[in-house]
């Protein structure tokens, strides 16, 4: 059996927007048969690679994730996308010092990556770095100031550091624009906080 034609600018087009069809009503399977497609043709194609990887990620595959992440970093280290996408994964699969290694990667191309300041502190807090991680997860917090989810997991620090007042104070922060998270926080903790 031949090997098939190698993939056109144009070929790749076409195909890429066939993947995206499918994956815009929902029918996976098709798109990441588009994405297989493109590999046969065109191996080092990263966006097909990346593609093939958070398929697998999301599915509930995240080692069978990891050597696609891995090719298209290999092939595209300046992009903090694929330092990013490994790292996740790795963070997944509990290997905590390449995905601790590839977040600072990702941070170094692209600073204010948000996403990889917070895979960046919650690997620190595995990790039980925890001052380490509270400047990681305050950078996110900086990045992203309305998203509740650094904050939570600063108050959660905060607590392991047996740090209640800086607690506390993060949690009367998220009293401001998410209660619910503020609530359970304070279930978790024991801390009641006033505004």
């Amino acid at each position: 059996m031949s090997a098939p034609p190698a993939l056109s600018k144009l070929d790749g087009f076409l195909l890429r927007w066939r993947a995206k069809g499918f994956l815009f009503f929902g029918m996976r399977t098709q798109a990441a048969d588009v994405f297989r497609e493109i590999l046969a043709r065109s191996p080092e194609d990263v966006h097909a690679l990346n593609s093939l990887g958070y398929d697998a990620l999301t599915t509930g595959h995240p080692a069978q994730a990891l050597p696609y992440f891995e090719k298209a970093l290999a092939l595209a280290p300046e992009k903090s996308n694929s330092h990013f996408n490994f790292a996740y994964t790795c963070e997944i699969l509990g290997r905590l010092e390449e995905a601790e290694q590839e977040f600072r990667a990702a941070i170094a191309i692209e600073e204010k990556m948000d996403r990889a300041w917070y895979g960046l502190g919650l690997v620190l807090i595995r990790q039980k770095r925890f001052d380490e991680a509270l400047v990681a997860l305050k950078r996110n917090t900086v990045l992203q100031p309305m998203s509740p989810f650094a904050w939570y997991q600063m108050a959660r620090v905060h607590m392991l550091l047996e740090q209640p007042d800086e607690a506390r104070h993060v949690i009367r922060h998220l009293k401001g624009f998410e209660p619910k998270v503020a609530a359970q926080l304070e279930r978790e903790t024991g801390l009641q906080v006033s505004i």
